[in-house]
């Protein structure tokens, strides 16, 4: 084997959640360009853009339309995909972020971050790993943040869900890693995306970000691709329980 071709995903069939658009599309179509094959779970009927842009290129991609807040539902949802696929690889990117100053920040919308952010990813991860166990082979990746590490402002159940997300990595890696299943996490910087564009239409917020990032400039999605394939692929076998970041340099900072 040559040492490019431990970063090839040929012959894989990865899951991503949350891949209609953003990071979750970006990976999506970067591993369909690596070789896998690709599971796309959207929360709405708006996974067409991320298949149609995987069958341009060549690659295959399945539909899964699940509501990733209805967390009772999602064993049987697991279930059925683990009746269908061998999932060789799980990204847990999928993500919601609710905005309001602490002091009045609703249960309502903390539930509905947890659920989605946490709880969800727990599940997913606990039931689409158990095949991975008794293969003794795969590769789960969880998309952390910043806020992984930082506190933000207005956003205190994003921040503690990405918290968890970390705090998951490492527990998960923790156990499975003798098991030849290797958890780690990307956590993106300031990047383009609908999250995002609140913050980038905000002139003052968006100039003193760009003035801390040392690269000056906001990440495109697509600048966590390289990352991703890294972390998916062969070339990644002995990392565990890591969290690689890829902001530009702003936690350089």
């Amino acid at each position: 084997m040559g040492y490019l071709d431990r970063f090839s995903l040929e012959g894989k069939t990865a899951l991503v959640t949350g891949a209609a658009g953003g990071i979750g599309q970006a990976i999506a179509v970067a591993y369909s360009k690596a070789g896998a094959k690709l599971i796309l779970l959207g929360h709405r009927n708006n996974l067409d853009e991320t298949t149609q842009l995987i069958e341009e290129g060549g690659g295959s991609a399945h539909q899964v339309i699940i509501d990733l807040e209805d967390v009772e539902s999602l064993p049987a949802y697991c279930e059925d995909l683990l009746s269908q696929f061998q999932i060789d690889i799980l990204v847990n990117n999928a993500g919601i972020i609710r905005r309001d100053e602490a002091s009045d920040y609703s249960i309502d919308n903390w539930n509905a971050v947890m659920n989605t952010n946490v709880n969800a990813l727990f599940l997913l991860t606990q039931h689409l790993a158990r095949p991975m166990l008794e293969r003794k082979e795969g590769k789960i990746i969880n998309i952390a943040s910043l806020l992984s590490y930082q506190g933000g402002v207005y956003v205190p159940a994003y921040t503690a869900s990405k918290h968890a997300v970390n705090g998951l990595v490492k527990a998960f890696s923790n156990e499975w890693a003798k098991d030849g299943i290797q958890v780690n996490g990307l956590a993106p910087g300031y990047i383009a995306t609908n999250n995002t564009k609140a913050i980038r239409e905000d002139e003052k917020r968006n100039q003193s970000i760009l003035e801390r990032i040392p690269a000056g400039r906001w990440g495109e999605a697509e600048d966590l691709t390289g990352a991703a394939i890294f972390l998916a692929s062969e070339a990644s076998n002995y990392m565990n329980g890591h969290t690689l970041i890829v902001d530009g340099g702003w936690m350089a900072r």
